[in-house]
């Protein structure tokens, strides 16, 4: 198979394609980005199967050439509420499958709208195929499969910002803690203000205790969309270094990332200070975490069960976008339209989970509990 990786040259695009470049059954693999020569970079470290190409996603022309060219394009251009309807729009003018890592909840919401497009054109957008969303909602559809019935997801993750060094990854940071943002409760979508609604959750260890807060992500948007029948699906975040957190929310309510404008004016300026700030708190190992909690009924009693991984964020996020790809290219998700990992007949999570342990990614699958 050929494949594209977009943004290939970025922390977990670049992830994705060494993935991608130890796969037999990638013939061309191409890293694509705006950035040429760290592009190159890239391809040199994989072997001779890739190759570097310039790509610049407001280019829709070039973009859908770019995918024509290729059996399955894998997305990593970020931030995602500016990017992911264009290339999501190219792929569908190409007649090529997509698979992204889309973590913004009001890019989810807008791609979603294209469902009827690429269903007709015969199209696979697969969006949200990372670690939160991605990860996470294999697990909750893992989880919910656990059960006889099933009625809440709470999801909870945590993540060191230093952990990453992408510039995208700190906008999103900041898009996440502004505004208002969903949450789905007693059976319905609502907004709340995001930094809101603090609880702990307990991650695997090394990680441990880690407060965390309503933020922007797409898992309460599709969950609900995807698995009728939920009552309840909450989606929680924040960074491991809380000052950190604290900084996101103070800026935001200061109207200073009100606008795409206002978020880049203010990245560039705090992206230089982050090996700084990082240090109030700064974990002694760098990690992200993911805790999926599914709440219903077991053999006639309320139960819940949990799921959890720790991994690197590079790994936990590029290492499903590199699967979702291979699963594609392979014929093993065929499902026309926009869909996200959780959908039935998707991505299926025993498969899922043995392909991400086979590359040294654990999850920690709990019992199933029976509550009083």
């Amino acid at each position: 198979m050929k494949v594209v990786v977009l943004g290939g040259a970025g922390d977990m695009g670049s992830r994705a394609a060494r993935e991608l470049g130890r796969a037999s059954e990638v013939e061309v693999l191409t890293i694509a980005d705006r950035n040429l020569e760290k592009a190159k970079q890239v391809a040199a470290s994989i072997g001779p199967r890739a190759q570097a190409r310039a790509v610049d996603a407001r280019d829709h022309d070039a973009l859908v050439q770019l995918m024509a060219e290729h059996d399955v394009a894998a997305g990593a251009i970020g931030p995602f509420y500016l990017f992911e309807v264009p290339v999501a729009r190219a792929a569908i003018d190409a007649g090529r499958p997509y698979v992204s890592i889309c973590d913004d909840h009001d890019a989810m919401e807008a791609v979603l709208e294209l469902d009827a497009e690429a269903r007709q054109r015969g199209v696979t957008v697969l969006t949200g195929l990372g670690w939160t969303p991605g990860l996470s909602n294999v697990l909750a559809r893992k989880g919910v499969d656990m059960l006889d019935s099933a009625r809440e997801v709470h999801i909870a993750w945590c993540g060191a910002s230093a952990d990453s060094e992408g510039y995208a990854v700190v906008l999103h940071t900041m898009h996440i803690f502004t505004g208002s943002v969903p949450t789905f409760t007693g059976g319905t979508m609502v907004r709340v203000p995001a930094g809101t609604g603090r609880k702990v959750v307990t991650f695997p260890d090394p990680i441990g205790p880690v407060a965390v807060y309503h933020v922007g992500h797409p898992e309460p948007v599709t969950i609900p969309r995807f698995m009728p029948g939920l009552q309840e699906v909450s989606l929680r975040g924040g960074l491991t270094e809380g000052f950190l957190n604290w900084l996101a929310v103070v800026v935001a309510r200061l109207g200073l990332t009100a606008t795409p404008a206002r978020k880049d004016r203010l990245g560039r300026l705090l992206k230089p200070l982050l090996p700084v700030l990082e240090k109030l708190g700064r974990p002694a190992r760098p990690l992200s975490g993911i805790h999926v909690e599914v709440r219903g009924e077991k053999d006639g009693r309320p139960a819940r069960v949990v799921l959890a991984a720790v991994d690197r964020m590079m790994n936990l996020t590029g290492v499903p976008l590199a699967i979702g790809a291979l699963l594609i290219g392979r014929g093993q998700i065929n499902r026309p339209g926009v869909v996200a990992p959780e959908a039935e007949g998707v991505v299926p999570p025993d498969l899922f989970l043995e392909e991400l342990a086979s590359r040294g990614i654990k999850v920690h699958i709990g019992p199933v509990e029976a509550l009083a």
